[in-house]
């Protein structure tokens, strides 16, 4: 799936990088702890999580993350919006699903687990 199908899908909100919604996602990382992300993602996947600090921002672009959605119809505030629009090319979204139902909604359309510590 694309960002741009997975935001039509979630009913999704875009807050930025609305050029960038053409990446295509096959596995998506669901946390919400600034360490676990950066010790268990992988790169190259979409984050899913409901912290909204700037910490989640740098750790999206640390991992390499395709996107950021925000769940639960939390955001961020918009001066950290602004630092994303000026600062980075990574596409972030709200939804108002909660984490299970979106990584569930994700999962019944094909997008996979990120695996980089796979059993």
């Amino acid at each position: 799936m694309t960002l741009r199908e997975i935001q039509a899908y979630l009913g999704a909100e875009v807050l930025c990088g609305e050029g960038q919604l053409d990446r295509e996602v096959h596995e998506a990382f669901a946390c919400d702890l600034i360490s676990e992300m950066l010790a268990s993602a992988g790169s190259h996947m979409l984050l899913i999580t409901s912290l909204t600090n700037a910490h989640v921002i740098h750790t999206a672009e640390v991992i390499d993350a395709l996107g950021v959605i925000f769940v639960g119809g939390r955001r961020p505030a918009e001066d950290v919006i602004e630092i994303v629009k000026k600062n980075s090319s990574i596409p972030i979204l709200t939804t108002k699903c909660q984490m299970f139902d979106c990584c569930g909604l994700l999962f019944a359309r094909g997008v996979q687990a990120d695996r980089k510590d796979s059993l």
